[in-house]
């Protein structure tokens, strides 16, 4: 399992989770992205990022809210193909 990084993180980049993540698996291309990205073959569930989050951004794989799950699919996305995962960002 893998924790996901939502909506709610879009343009306030609040670093707080990278600050707390003890494998450094959050990561942005800083005046690229407009969001952090959880790599999930890094992620190792420990959970420290989630109530790290001053926007409620982050949630365990299982309990992304369904308005959210695209956020699954662009956090692995970015780590094979970021411009393909930017594409895919709401607008």
């Amino acid at each position: 399992m893998t924790y996901v990084i939502t909506s709610p993180c879009i343009t306030v980049l609040d670093k707080s989770c990278v600050d707390v993540c003890p494998v450094d698996c959050i990561h942005f291309d800083e005046d690229v992205d407009t969001k952090l990205f959880i790599d999930p073959d890094e992620c190792i569930d420990c959970g420290a990022c989630e109530p790290a989050c001053p926007v409620s951004a982050v949630f365990a794989e299982e309990e992304v809210p369904d308005d959210q799950a695209i956020f699954t699919e662009i956090d692995a996305l970015w780590f094979q193909d970021k411009e393909a995962a930017r594409a895919k960002m709401p607008s």
